[in-house]
């Protein structure tokens, strides 16, 4: 990171031109943050932390979701759920590899 980084300005974009904006109903537009535009955490599924539900076929519906647009609030959030989706991604790879978790030490 660059250490002159004072502002934080990196951790909020919005895009008021964008046809979709918002994509979510929020409060106040000016602290809507389209950063996330697709959320990272999506493969997660219940475990991403949003405000979520399945429909009856299964697919996961963030529709009622604004955590990942919220200013000073998603970006950390996104950050912190990050280190899920790398140890699931280095178990799935360890398992197909070696056939077994690396990170909960299956033998």
């Amino acid at each position: 990171m660059h250490k002159g980084a004072v502002n934080m300005n990196y951790k909020f974009n919005q895009n008021r031109q964008c046809e979709f904006f918002p994509c979510h109903e929020m409060k106040n537009e000016e602290d809507f943050n389209c950063l996330f535009c697709y959320c990272p955490l999506y493969m997660l599924g219940k475990d991403c932390g949003g405000n979520i539900h399945y429909t009856a076929g299964g697919v996961k519906d963030c529709s009622k979701c604004i955590l990942p647009h919220v200013k000073d609030v998603g970006y950390d959030h996104v950050q912190k759920k990050m280190m899920t989706v790398i140890e699931r991604v280095m178990d799935e790879h360890a398992k197909e590899k070696y056939g077994k978790d690396i990170l909960t030490k299956d033998k």
